[in-house]
């Protein structure tokens, strides 16, 4: 009878001393470093259990055994605290790292820019050449509507809520500063600066230049002149905001609400989203004399306060132009 209790004893011991060894060892191998030579990109999918997810993470080798992998996530109580998403794993990650990894939720952060003075069309472009988005637009956003500048983003995040966070950015940003506008300006809505916003984004790219010319255009809405802005003409013929060929005078006659050599006053809507600086331009102009101002062939614009001196400016401009074709 000792003798079977020895044994049964020697038994159990062998049994927990074998179990405690495999404990041991599958213990080190859940926290030591991987042979991943590289950072490596996971997508755990929606309803992706622990089981499946220790195989995959196996076969791609992520990690060295999977079924140490199940076994660690659920002793340390995770195994249904995983959440779905784009995951970056550092090089040399450990199992235990790789299971921290994905109950945080700490997702790849993805970027996109959208550029001022772009118009719906191409926001929309943009937006259905990311793969990693979803969702279908339901319709483009209302020109002018967007801010641009760059956001961030995770895999999969739907379009159309991508469109609804910049509509909100402009809409906020627009009530702030009108809210702060100068005094007295020619503007009877947020809207109305929308849409002398975007004509000054499209006008120029030179931050220095953004409130005078700015103070061109309101001197003009003041004065009762039309605008004559080639951009809203080009958008009124297409509404992608661009043609593959320069303005013919025979565009300048063609009646479209965005024509402003032949109406008064602002095109219905905005002909692109335009940024801060560009809304802050128009609520807060350079105070000036100038009622024109034409390309000076170099980037910038040659302002002028009299129709002569314009003329004049046109001319050299004209100049410079025949002086390039030439030298070509």
């Amino acid at each position: 009878m000792r003798g079977f209790q020895k044994y049964i004893f020697l038994l159990l011991f062998g049994s927990v001393a074998f179990a405690a060894l495999f404990a041991y060892l599958g213990y080190r191998e859940f926290t030591t470093k991987s042979v991943m030579q590289e950072d490596r990109v996971y997508v755990l999918e929606p309803g992706q259990g622990v089981a499946r997810t220790a195989q995959d993470l196996e076969r791609r080798g992520m990690i060295s055994n999977a079924d140490i992998f199940r076994l660690g996530v659920r002793l340390a109580g995770h195994d249904k605290r995983l959440k779905a998403g784009e995951y970056l794993i550092p090089t040399g990650a450990t199992m235990s790292g790789i299971m921290r990894l994905f109950a945080s939720g700490a997702v790849i952060q993805h970027k996109l820019t959208i550029v001022e003075g772009w118009t719906s069309h191409q926001v929309v472009s943009y937006l259905n050449s990311l793969e990693n988005l979803s969702g279908e637009i339901v319709a483009p956003p209302a020109e002018g509507s967007l801010m641009p500048e760059t956001y961030l983003y995770v895999r999969n995040d739907d379009r159309n809520s991508l469109i609804q966070r910049m509509q909100k950015r402009q809409r906020d940003f627009l009530l702030d500063e009108w809210s702060r506008r100068d005094p007295d300006l020619p503007l009877n809505s947020p809207e109305e600066a929308l849409i002398l916003a975007s004509i000054v984004e499209k006008e120029t790219a030179l931050e220095e230049e953004r409130a005078r010319i700015a103070g061109v255009f309101i001197n003009r809405l003041r004065k009762g002149m039309r605008l004559q802005t080639d951009p809203t003409v080009i958008y009124g013929l297409d509404s992608s905001g661009s043609l593959d060929r320069p303005l013919s005078k025979q565009d300048l006659r063609t009646e479209t609400p965005y024509n402003t050599y032949l109406i008064r006053g602002l095109p219905p809507t905005p002909i692109a989203h335009p940024g801060k600086a560009s809304i802050r331009a128009v609520l807060h102009p350079l105070p000036t004399d100038e009622l024109y101002f034409v390309a000076n062939g170099t980037g910038g614009h040659s302002f002028a306060v009299t129709n002569e001196e314009h003329l004049r400016n046109v001319r050299h401009l004209r100049q410079l132009e025949r002086q390039k074709k030439a030298d070509k």
